[in-house]
């Protein structure tokens, strides 16, 4: 009995003193073995331990703990965090597809120093900050105007490449199968689907920088429609146009002559009129402007489209509406929809009479697009009515909840 309890008090001699020290061991449980790997860097998972450390060691493990336990944060995500003007993302409120991510509330006073210097970062402009010439000052400005001028170089000379053809007149319609068995028809057609997927793509290559116009067309709507400030009209138009007259003698380059013609920038006027031209042009871009806005360009279609499908949808407004307009007259090439392809096709080939039907048409569309727009603009007086009673019920309710529970 005393060897057992000299055994006995040996043992507790050996443990420790505090229950909360005493290690829990299962009875058929394997002693713990030391890590052969050890974690040199605690708190990290995934590194071994180091079983010695000197104080050196002790500080250098603190410092590569805290710096690989650091979150990353990409350069871009922390320009578009920091909500500045002088990052690539600053935000338009005329973009295509990704406009709606970048548009500001007006009503917000942490965005006023901002849309000081950026007055369309929020829609609905009145005309002081429409034309606001402090926008020629910005130096983002032109930066988005040259990204404009290189994306409509690339668009013109593309899609002004799958529609061209010999200067001649088109074939005339067949007796039994109409104008759909003729290159009338089906140049449009393969042009369409091909421009398409070309504008959809540029959308979305261009649009988080500059809004990804590419045409003077949406230019000039979104300057009517109360989206984009006079210093953008002036700058965007006047690249988009250098856009295409670089374009135009790239084609003519490509093409090695002078004698072509282009679908959508050509016209015989022995055999179609130019008055019919200018109400197809007219009504050609006016209904892509009712569609691009439908679906891209409108504020209120945020929570229906949203800023990723919105391009795909201008896409095919944009082709849609140029094969519709495209081969019902013998002699039109159709609405062209792009003053600044028509007018770089111009320069690589020659400057017909008519040649102001493709900006004047545009113009007089986007001009009544604006009215409508300004009549039915987003946010309402009947949409605020709607908005003031869902407020009021929701307050009654409530209240009347306050008042059961009381």
């Amino acid at each position: 009995m005393a060897s057992q309890a000299q055994h006995t008090s040996n043992v507790n001699d050996d443990n420790p003193k505090d229950p909360a020290e005493v290690p829990l061991r299962a009875y058929n449980s394997r002693p713990t073995r030391p890590n052969p790997n050890p974690n040199p860097y605690p708190g990290v998972p995934g590194l071994p331990e180091a079983p010695h450390s000197t104080d050196a060691h002790r500080r250098r493990d603190s410092t590569m703990t805290r710096t690989l336990q650091r979150p990353i944060l990409s350069p871009r995500r922390r320009r578009q965090s920091e909500n500045t003007t002088t990052g690539m993302l600053a935000p338009f409120a005329g973009r295509l597809g990704g406009n709606q991510t970048f548009i500001l509330d007006r009503s917000n006073p942490a965005d006023a120093e901002l849309l000081r210097k950026v007055p369309d970062a929020a829609p609905n402009l009145n005309l002081r900050e429409m034309f606001d010439l402090g926008g020629f000052r910005e130096v983002d400005m032109y930066k988005a105007a040259v990204v404009e001028c290189f994306g409509t170089m690339i668009l013109v000379f593309g899609s002004a490449y799958d529609s061209l053809s010999p200067g001649t007149p088109p074939p005339q319609p067949s007796p039994t199968s109409g104008v759909f068995s003729t290159t009338s028809f089906l140049g449009p057609l393969v042009a369409a689907c091909i421009n398409t997927i070309l504008i959809t793509l540029l959308i979305y290559c261009f649009g988080a920088i500059s809004g990804a116009h590419l045409n003077p067309l949406i230019t000039f709507a979104t300057f009517f429609a109360r989206l984009a400030t006079f210093p953008r009209l002036v700058l965007y138009v006047a690249a988009q146009t250098l856009g295409g007259t670089l374009a135009g003698l790239l084609l003519r380059a490509a093409a090695g002559t002078r004698f072509f013609k282009v679908g959508g920038c050509f016209l015989f006027t022995d055999e179609a009129r130019i008055s019919s031209q200018f109400v197809i042009e007219f009504m050609g871009s006016l209904l892509l402007l009712v569609m691009a806005f439908g679906v891209g360009l409108d504020p209120r279609q945020k929570e229906i489209f949203g800023p990723a499908l919105a391009p795909i949808l201008v896409g095919l407004a944009a082709g849609g509406s140029a094969l519709c307009f495209a081969f019902s007259v013998p002699g039109s090439g159709g609405a062209g929809l792009n003053p600044a392809r028509c007018f770089g096709v111009f320069v690589g080939s020659h400057f017909p009479g008519w040649h102001w039907v493709n900006w004047v048409g545009p113009l007089a569309a986007s001009m009544l697009h604006g009215i409508v727009y300004w009549i039915v603009p987003p946010g309402s007086a009947q949409n605020h009515r709607m908005a003031s009673v869902v407020d009021e019920a929701d307050e009654t309710d409530e209240k009347r909840v306050d008042r059961d529970t009381v």
